[in-house]
């Protein structure tokens, strides 16, 4: 009979605690101030995706938020080392390989493709390691032999299992208890000791992919990929594993199992668990409640697990999520609120992320106009010392360096990105009410002083929002060439409509316009040189020409068939047709 095994370990000394930083530990249920197993290094590991399809948007969620925390501990000083794994031999893969005709590798190889635009396309660009599990088998061997070797597992015709039972701290993690598991079913019951034992390596079945090992061919229970990746490349002890909530079991649980009976060490010191994106319908406000649920998730939320959006629940099309809203606006979309929190995810939040984002991209514009300069070319400092502000007696620039001050206060509590962008909000807010204080479009254009704490306002934004891997580069409209050259034109023709009523004294026409616009999403900007316009998400273009059917509706019942005309040949001329049916008007690009 097995008797259960208390694991005495030896853990390292920790550095000196960073004098701001606090993480939540799932392990601990606290915050705690942070420290890293080497002195000015953090080592971070975080589980990748199983590649047996194409990425959905869940997918990103991990990888976009640890991005965001290299960027603000490399910030603080750290030198940081992040490893994504992924898992390319796997049940799923297989059976997908089958139905394909093609072979396990191959559907790997073009989802990883898939996997690595879309990081790309959202900005996750700081990763410095993608093991993959078939790359990685003689460690996974190993490890799995010195289980078997100490006595933690054991073979079965050919299979090798973790006898839980001999793990005296099992559950720690997730609170739970042996008696509360029950582990692999199925065929694989009558090979274990206990129910909760987990397989370790899985015996070969015929024509699968398989390796030789000491127990006859096979491959490895997806568990042990992780135990065995993370020590090859960043020691037995490292100091961040994260994930998914749903993860914390069994994944994670079984993870701290093996790799701490096998090395007698605590494997991580900090236990990072991001909650999980959740289908829904209701759009809410930028930075409001619309897309969160609650306060921050619990780290053992079943509720929140068995709500999480996955492929199986409707996720899907990333590529064409990225092709109708852009990468950047989804990045801003995850990063508006904590982390550990539930993300509510419907495609108007996403829209409703990129009016936020549109506030910015105006104030570069504006910024251009003042200077020449290009907002995307200014150098940021690197570190939280570099960018320290000389505010003298400047009030514009103490109110920039209070909402800094802010801003850095937030990511110290545990990464809070939300309330981090709160303050880049109010950043923009002081910005623009010193070019509008300072007439800088106008009479202080020769202001040398104010353009000059304009400029050094800006480069503080963009310091603050290169943590967050915002702002790296200017960013195209997400509609298709196509259709945002049309969107283009028919603004264009909104534009003069606009300046056409309002010369004409038709200022309910003008109203009208500049009422209609707003729920699109769109901004006019009145400005000496013009009406410049900004924003739209990806339905902007079928909006705007309902919107200037209607107007054509209401100029002929009102009998002012200049105007409905005037809309009707402009588009004609675009060749842009509308069709007036007994369902009412509709519209046709030639």
């Amino acid at each position: 009979m097995s008797t259960m095994t208390e694991t005495k370990l030896q853990a390292p000394a920790l550095s000196e605690p960073h004098p701001t930083l606090h993480v939540y530990n799932t392990l601990s249920k606290k915050k705690e101030p942070f420290r890293t197993v080497e002195p000015g290094k953090v080592s971070i590991y975080l589980c990748g995706p199983t590649v047996y399809d194409k990425a959905h948007i869940g997918h990103m969620v991990g990888p976009v938020i640890f991005d965001c925390i290299k960027r603000y501990l490399r910030y603080c000083g750290y030198e940081v080392t992040w490893v994504v794994n992924i898992t390319d031999v796997d049940d799923k893969l297989i059976k997908k390989a089958n139905e394909r005709g093609i072979t396990m590798l191959e559907v790997a190889e073009e989802n990883i493709a898939d996997y690595n635009f879309n990081l790309q396309a959202l900005g996750v660009d700081t990763i410095d390691h993608f093991p993959r599990a078939t790359d990685c088998m003689d460690e996974i061997i190993e490890l799995i032999d010195s289980l078997v070797e100490q006595g933690f597992a054991y073979e079965s015709q050919g299979d090798v299992y973790f006898e839980v039972s001999k793990d005296r701290g099992y559950g720690k993690l997730s609170n739970r208890n042996v008696e509360q598991m029950q582990g692999e079913g199925g065929e694989t019951a009558v090979l274990k000791r206990g129910p909760a034992d987990f397989a370790l390596w899985k015996t070969a079945k015929p024509g699968e992919p398989s390796w030789e090992s000491p127990w006859g061919k096979g491959r490895p229970g997806w568990h042990i990929e992780c135990s065995a990746m993370s020590r090859k490349l960043l020691g037995e002890t490292f100091d961040i594993h994260g994930g998914g909530l749903d993860l914390v079991f069994p994944h994670h649980e079984n993870e701290i199992a093996q790799s701490e009976c096998c090395h007698s060490k605590p494997m991580v010191t900090y236990w990072a668990h991001n909650g999980l994106l959740r289908a829904s319908s209701a759009a809410g406000k930028v930075g409001g409640r619309g897309e969160r649920e609650g306060e921050v998730a619990s780290a053992t939320g079943e509720e929140a697990v068995s709500g999480k959006m996955s492929r199986s629940k409707g996720a899907g099309g990333l590529a064409q999520l990225i092709e109708r809203q852009g990468g950047e606006r989804i990045r801003f979309f995850l990063l508006r609120t904590h982390y550990r929190s539930t993300v509510l995810f419907n495609e108007p939040a996403i829209e409703e992320a990129g009016s936020g984002l549109d506030g910015f991209y105006r104030l570069f514009k504006r910024y251009a106009r003042i200077t020449g300069k290009d907002f995307y070319e200014l150098v940021a400092p690197l570190t939280r010392e570099e960018g320290e502000i000389n505010a003298d007696s400047n009030p514009v620039l103490a109110a920039a360096t209070n909402c800094r001050k802010k801003f850095l206060t937030a990511m110290d509590d545990d990464f809070n990105t939300g309330g981090a962008i709160g303050e880049l909000f109010e950043l923009a807010k002081i910005i623009n009410k010193h070019c509008d204080d300072s007439q800088l479009e106008g009479t202080g254009q020769q202001d040398t002083p104010a353009i000059a704490t304009l400029e050094r306002s800006l480069i503080t934004l963009k310091e603050l929002t290169s943590i967050l891997g915002l702002f790296g580069s200017a960013v195209a409209k997400p509609q298709t060439e196509g259709e945002g050259a049309l969107l283009g034109e028919v603004m264009q023709l909104v534009i003069d409509l606009r300046a056409e009523s309002r010369a004409k004294k038709n200022f309910a026409t003008a109203d009208a316009i500049r009422d209609g616009v707003g729920p699109i999403g769109i901004v006019l900007e009145d400005r000496a040189g013009g009406t410049e316009w900004s924003g739209g998400g990806a339905d902007a273009l079928e909006a705007v020409m309902r919107l200037l059917i209607e107007l054509r509706q209401t100029a002929r019942a009102t009998k002012d068939f200049a105007t409905s005309d005037a809309i009707r040949d402009r588009l004609a001329a675009l060749g842009v047709t509308l069709e007036d049916r007994a369902g009412g008007t509709e519209w046709t690009k030639a």
